[in-house]
C-alpha cells in the first residue's frame, strides 16, 4: 500500500471537510443576523440610521375612492367675478386677467383664502400647495372632505404674480360631483408608508420627515371622469415631496405613475 498517496488523500479529505463546515457555519451566522434584522421594527431601524419624523397621524385607518368629473364653466359661473377679464377655454378651464395687480396674502393663510373665495368661482375649495418665486406662480389645489387632491391638472388653479407678489392673472380647473365609493377599505398605516420610502432608499440617514398627511390621487389623469385613491403626502427635509398609494403602499411620482 502506498502510505503517502493515501495520506495525501486523507489531507485533502479533511480539507474539504473543513471548508464545508466552515460554509455551514457561515451560513447559519448569516441567517442568524439576518433574522436579528427583520425582528428589528421599523421605528428601531429608523432611529439607527438617525431618521426622525413629525408625530404620524393614527386615527384614520379606513378610506374609500372618490370619483369626480371636470367641472363644466359656464357665463354664469364667470360673470360676476369682480375686477377681472375672464375667458372660458374648452367649458373645463377658466382664464383671468385682473384689471390691476392684486396683492396677494400667499404667506397668510386665512387671507389667501379669502382672496380665493372672492376672486375665483369656489375658490374656498382650494388650498395653498406651492409658491414658485422664478415663474412667478402660486399653485393652489382642490380639497374635498378636508382633504388635498395632489398633483392634478384637472383640479388646480394658476395664480400669476410679479415681483411684488401681486396676483396678475390665473388659470383655473376643478372637479365636480365628488362623491366617495360606498365601500371602504383598509389604507397602509402612516409608518408602513414611511418603511416603502426608506426600503426604496428615498429616505437617506439623518433624513427628517417633515410633514405626513392623508390626501387624494388620480393616477389617471386628463380624462372626463376620475377615481381618485387615498394617498399619503410625505415631505422630507421640509423640500422633498413623496406620495405613497394609501391602498397599494406604492411609492408615486409627480405625474401619477407609480415608480415601485
Amino acid at each position: 500500500m502506498d502510505w503517502s498517496k493515501t495520506k495525501t488523500i486523507f489531507i485533502i479529505v479533511f480539507l474539504v471537510l473543513d471548508c464545508f463546515l466552515g460554509y455551514q457555519f457561515m451560513e447559519k451566522r448569516s441567517s442568524s443576523q439576518l433574522d436579528v434584522i427583520l425582528e428589528t421594527t421599523i421605528e428601531e431601524q429608523l432611529e439607527a440610521n438617525g431618521i426622525t419624523y413629525v408625530e404620524l397621524p393614527k386615527e384614520v385607518t379606513k378610506a374609500a375612492y372618490v370619483s369626480g368629473k371636470s367641472r363644466l364653466f359656464t357665463e354664469a359661473d364667470v360673470k360676476k367675478l369682480p375686477s377681472q377679464k375672464v375667458k372660458i377655454e374648452g367649458k373645463t378651464k377658466i382664464k383671468g386677467t385682473f384689471t390691476r395687480p392684486l396683492v396677494l396674502p400667499v404667506d397668510d393663510p386665512y387671507r389667501l383664502r379669502e382672496f380665493l373665495q372672492h376672486y375665483m368661482v369656489n375658490g374656498g375649495q382650494y388650498a395653498f400647495w406651492s409658491f414658485n418665486e422664478n415663474e412667478g406662480t402660486v399653485i393652489c389645489y382642490q380639497v374635498y372632505d378636508g382633504k388635498m387632491i395632489y398633483g392634478n391638472e384637472n383640479s388646480k388653479l394658476v395664480i400669476h404674480v410679479n415681483k411684488k407678489q401681486e396676483a396678475l392673472s390665473y388659470e383655473q380647473t376643478m372637479l365636480d360631483d365628488l362623491e366617495k365609493y360606498e365601500r371602504k377599505q383598509d389604507i397602509v398605516p402612516a409608518i408602513k408608508a414611511l418603511e416603502t420610502l426608506y426600503r426604496k432608499g428615498y429616505l437617506q440617514p439623518g433624513d427628517r420627515v417633515t410633514k405626513v398627511e392623508l390626501g387624494y390621487y388620480g393616477l389617471v389623469q386628463f380624462t372626463a371622469s376620475q377615481v381618485l385613491t387615498p394617498t399619503w403626502h410625505i415631505v422630507v427635509n421640509r423640500k422633498e415631496d413623496y406620495f405613497v398609494n394609501a391602498f397599494e403602499g406604492q411609492v408615486i411620482n409627480d405625474q401619477g405613475n407609480v415608480l415601485e
